[in-house]
């Protein structure tokens, strides 16, 4: 499921890399999504460089949790990932996504290339251009401002023509 990435060949052909982490409260993980991650590999819609798992306890405690963790929690899906690893994800990475957590709450920290992004990369490379900004809205903010831009009382009159 995944691929290591060599350093030399590889950069001038990779995509856009993201991370995502996401919180499972309660330790609440079913792996409900594994079949549909897979699902974006296998299309080569990304690549996944790392994925690791880590649990905060409520006294604020941290743990990295193995495949043998994950069974037991009955996320048996996570054993098709197991050894994601491309060395970009240290312990301090995983460290600073559990500051995000609540206690009593697992995460999932992903690490992936856009794999379908990437000779639209390669072309503005070559073109010499460089990412300057990046980022994502959020759901909730985007139907935030949609709600924010719509008038009181509904969308505005058509304009009459002049007669």
């Amino acid at each position: 499921m995944t691929t290591d990435i060599d350093q030399a060949a590889d950069v001038d052909q990779l995509g856009p890399i993201d991370y995502i982490v996401v919180e499972f409260p309660g330790n609440r993980m079913t792996g409900e999504a594994f079949p549909l991650l897979v699902d974006l590999v296998d299309r080569g819609i990304i690549r996944i460089l790392d994925l690791a798992f880590v649990r905060k306890e409520t006294n604020g405690t941290v743990t990295t949790l193995s495949q043998v963790d994950l069974d037991r929690l009955k996320v048996v899906e996570a054993a098709l990932f197991e050894g994601a690893a491309s060395g970009l994800l240290g312990q301090d990475d995983l460290d600073e996504a559990a500051k995000a957590l609540e206690p009593n709450s697992s995460a999932a920290v992903l690490i992936y290339e856009n794999s379908w992004a990437a000779p639209f990369a390669r072309a503005l490379r070559r073109a010499g251009g460089q990412l300057v900004a990046s980022g994502r809205i959020p759901v909730q903010s985007l139907l935030d401002a949609l709600d924010a831009s719509e008038p009181v009382g509904g969308p505005a009159p058509e304009p009459r023509s002049g007669s």
